[in-house]
C-alpha cells in the first residue's frame, strides 16, 4: 500500500509537470542541410521564456505584451518541477533559423493597434517603464547581450531589455535629447550566432565546412521605425511608443524584425561555451575574501573552545572527580552544582521536539542538495535541477525528521506521540506550503507565470500528504519503539534556584551575541545568493557554498556551546530551548539583511511586489531558523552529555 502511495503521487506530480526536462545533457549537432546519417539538426529553434524585471517581482509570460507568436501550433518543451515552482514558462518562438544561413532583417510580424487595444499598448508602456527583460534561450544556452563596462571589460548579461524609457535615466537608453518622457521599444533584434565546426575524426562525419556546435549567442537588439515601408537596417530612426492613450480615429503599427549572422570559432570547445556568461558573473576574489574571514572567525571559536576544553574544564574535571569527602564537595562551584538539573525537561518541550525534527529534515536536505550541485548535476544548463532536486528530497526525508522528533520527545517523558507525530509532519511543511499558497494567490490576482497552476499545487499537496506524512509517521514508529535516551546524571525531584544573572548571562542578551558570528560567516555569500534570486543573476558557485555552509555549522556549533558553557558556569540550567535560540538568532539577522537588500539595492515600489518579497523572504527565514537553531541544539546536547559523563557524582 506504501508503495502504491509512492507511485501514485509521484505519478500525479509528473504528469501535471508535463515530464522532467533535463536539458544540455548532450551535444545537439547541427549542418547547413538535413543528414540523418550523421544526426544532425538544419533548423536552429529558438525558445522564449519569461519576462521580469529587478523593479517588479512578478514575472511574466511571454504571450503576455502581444509579441509576435508562432503561426502554427508547436508545443512547448516539457519543464520540471524546479521550473514550474520557479515561473519559467519555455515556449516556441516565431523566429525561424536555418544553420549557418545568415539573414538581413526578416520581418515576423505586424501588429496593430486602434482605440480598442489601448491596453496592450498602456502594458507595453508600464513593463518597460519598470525595466522588464526578454529571456531568450537557444541550444539550451541563454541568448545574452554583452556591453563594455567602463575598465573596458565585456560583461554579458543574460536577456535583454524589451524597451527603453528615458525618463529612467538608462545610461543604455536613447539619446535622451531634451531630456522629454519618452518610450521606445526594441522591435529588431541582431542575433550573432557563434559556432565550433569539429574535427572530421571529432564529428565521425565529413561535414566539417557543413557542419558545428552552437557556442554562443549574442544579441543587440534596437529600435526601428519602419513607418509602414519594407525592412531597412539602415533607418535609425527609433520607435516611440505614444504617450497617451489612441483616439478614435488614431491607430499604430509594431513591425517586428531580426537578423541572424553565423560567426565561426574553433578556438572555443563546445564543453566550455558557458565561461563567457559565468567570467562575466562577479566577484570570485570577493569570494574568497568571504571564505578567509569565515575561516578566521571558524578558528578564533576553535582557538577558545580548546581552550576551555584544554584547560578550564578539564582542570574542573580532575578537581571534582578527585573529591572524597563532604567537606570537600561543599566547595564546588560553576556548572557542577547543576547536574542534578540538567536534564530537567524544558517548558513546551513538544514544540521543541518538533522543530529540531523538522530542523533535521531541512538539514540533509540542504547538505545532500549542495553535495550534488558541487558534482555538477545540478548545474545551470539543468534548469529547475535545483529546485526539483531540493523539493523531492525534503520530502523523502520526513523520516529522519520523526525519528529525530520522537527520541527527543520520549526522553522529556512525553507521552503523546500521536499529536508529536502529526505537529512533525505538519507543523513546518504547513506554515511554508500556507505562506506559499498566499504568494500564489497574489500571483494568479496579477496573471503572472510565476502563479503555480492548480493541478501543480494538487501534486505538491499529493507530495505532502500522500509521501512525506507517512514517512514522517514511520521515522517516528522507529523512534518511539527506541528506548528513551538515557542521560548521564540523575534529575532531582526539586527544581533548584537559579542565583541572579549578570546581564552577560541573561538569556536574552546572549541568544542575541549568538547570531552575530554565525551571521559574520555567511552575509558576502548571502549577497550572491539574493541576486540570483531578485536579480536574476545566474549562481553557479557551488563549491564555494558548500564550503560556507560547512563552516557555517560549524561556527553555529562552536558559539553554541561556548554560551552554553558560561550559563552553566553562572549555574543557569535552562539551557534546551535557549542552545535552539542562540544559533536560531542567525535568522533574525538574516531577516534584517534581507530587509537591507530590498531599500538599497531593489527598486521595488509596486505593493504587490513588496508583499511577494518579504512573503518569501519569511519562507526563507523560518527554514533558516530550524536548520541553524538545529545546529546548535545538538553541539550543545553532545557537548552537555560529554562533560557530565566524565565526572564523579553521588
Amino acid at each position: 500500500m506504501k508503495t502504491f502511495i509512492v507511485y501514485f503521487s509521484l505519478s500525479l506530480l509528473i504528469f501535471n509537470c508535463k515530464a522532467f526536462y533535463l536539458p544540455g545533457l548532450a551535444p545537439v549537432n547541427y549542418c547547413r542541410e538535413e543528414d540523418e546519417s550523421s544526426k544532425c539538426k538544419k533548423t536552429v529553434e529558438l525558445f522564449v521564456n519569461r519576462l521580469n524585471s529587478e523593479e517588479s517581482v512578478i514575472p511574466y509570460e511571454y504571450s503576455h505584451f502581444d509579441f509576435c507568436l508562432p503561426e502554427d501550433d508547436e508545443k512547448s518543451p516539457v519543464e520540471n518541477l524546479g521550473q514550474v515552482v520557479f515561473g519559467e514558462r519555455i515556449r516556441p518562438s516565431p523566429y525561424k533559423i536555418d544553420f549557418m544561413k545568415n539573414v538581413t532583417c526578416q520581418e515576423v510580424c505586424t501588429k496593430k493597434y486602434d482605440k480598442k487595444k489601448n491596453n496592450l499598448l498602456s502594458i507595453l508602456r508600464k513593463s518597460i517603464s519598470l525595466n522588464y527583460h526578454h529571456h531568450w534561450i537557444m541550444d539550451n544556452m541563454p541568448i545574452t547581450h554583452c556591453y563594455q563596462t567602463e575598465d573596458g571589460k565585456q560583461y554579458c548579461n543574460t536577456g535583454f531589455q524589451m524597451g527603453c524609457y528615458t525618463k529612467n535615466d538608462r545610461a543604455n537608453c536613447i539619446d535622451r535629447g531634451n531630456g522629454e518622457e519618452a518610450y521606445y521599444v526594441y522591435n529588431h533584434v541582431d542575433l550573432n550566432i557563434t559556432y565550433h565546426s569539429g574535427a572530421k575524426e571529432e564529428w565521425g562525419t565529413s561535414f566539417k565546412e557543413n557542419g558545428g556546435r552552437i557556442i554562443s549567442v549574442k544579441v543587440i537588439p534596437r529600435t526601428i521605425d519602419y513607418k509602414g515601408k519594407p525592412c531597412q537596417i539602415s533607418n535609425t530612426e527609433p520607435l516611440k511608443l505614444p504617450l497617451k492613450d489612441l483616439t478614435k480615429d488614431q491607430t499604430y503599427q509594431i513591425t517586428y524584425t531580426y537578423s541572424v549572422t553565423f560567426v565561426q570559432n574553433n578556438n572555443v570547445k563546445w564543453s566550455s561555451r558557458w565561461d563567457y556568461i559565468l567570467e562575466s558573473m562577479p566577484h570570485t576574489n570577493i569570494q574568497w575574501f568571504s571564505i578567509l574571514n569565515s575561516l578566521v572567525i571558524v578558528l578564533f571559536l576553535t582557538g577558545m573552545l580548546a581552550m576551555i576544553l584544554l584547560r578550564t574544564l578539564h582542570k574542573d574535571i580532575a578537581r571534582y572527580n578527585q573529591i572524597d569527602n563532604g567537606e570537600d564537595a561543599q566547595e564546588e562551584f560553576g556548572w557542577k552544582l547543576v547536574h542534578g538539573d540538567v536534564f530537567r525537561p524544558p517548558r513546551k518541550g513538544m514544540l521543541l521536539s518538533v522543530l529540531l525534527g523538522s530542523g533535521v529534515q531541512v538539514l540533509c536536505m540542504t547538505l545532500v542538495t549542495l553535495a550534488f550541485a558541487c558534482l555538477g548535476f545540478l548545474s545551470p544548463a539543468n534548469r529547475g535541477a535545483l529546485m526539483t532536486c531540493a523539493i523531492v528530497l525534503y520530502v523523502l526525508l520526513g523520516s529522519p525528521a520523526g525519528y529525530v522528533s520522537a527520541r527527543i520527545y520520549k526522553s522529556f517523558g512525553g507521552e503523546k506521540w500521536k499529536s508529536n507525530v502529526l505537529l512533525t509532519s505538519m507543523l513546518s511543511s504547513g506554515i511554508v506550503f500556507g505562506l506559499f499558497f498566499v504568494m500564489n494567490l497574489v500571483l494568479w490576482g496579477k496573471g503572472s507565470s510565476a502563479a503555480i497552476p492548480f493541478t501543480t499545487l494538487l501534486g505538491l499537496l499529493a507530495l505532502w500528504l500522500l509521501v512525506s506524512v507517512p514517512l514522517t509517521f514511520v521515522g517516528a514508529l522507529f523512534g518511539f519503539r527506541k528506548r528513551a535516551l538515557e542521560h548521564p546524571v540523575r534529575t532531582n525531584q526539586i527544581p533548584r534556584l537559579i542565583p541572579e544573572q549578570s546581564i552577560y548571562t541573561q538569556p536574552i542578551p546572549g541568544i542575541i551575541m549568538g547570531g552575530v558570528l554565525p551571521f559574520g560567516c555567511i552575509f558576502i555569500q548571502l549577497f550572491f545568493i539574493l541576486n540570483s534570486i531578485w536579480s536574476y543573476q545566474m549562481y553557479y558557485m557551488f563549491g564555494f557554498l558548500f564550503l560556507v555552509f560547512i563552516i557555517l555549522v560549524i561556527t553555529c556549533a562552536e558559539t553554541t556551546i561556548l554560551l552554553c558553557y558560561f550559563h552553566l558556569c553562572a549555574e543557569d540550567y535552562h539551557w534546551w530551548w535557549r542552545s535552539y535560540l542562540t544559533s536560531g538568532f542567525t535568522s533574525v539577522y538574516l531577516f534584517m539583511y534581507c530587509c537591507h537588500y530590498f531599500y538599497t539595492k531593489l527598486q521595488i515600489e509596486d505593493a504587490a511586489s513588496a508583499f511577494l518579497y518579504f512573503g518569501y523572504t519569511l519562507i526563507m527565514v523560518f527554514l533558516f531558523n530550524l536548520l541553524t537553531g538545529t545546529i546548535g541544539f545538538f553541539a550543545c546536547f553532545w557537548f552537555i552529555r560529554k562533560i557530565y559523563s566524565v565526572v564523579k557524582v553521588d
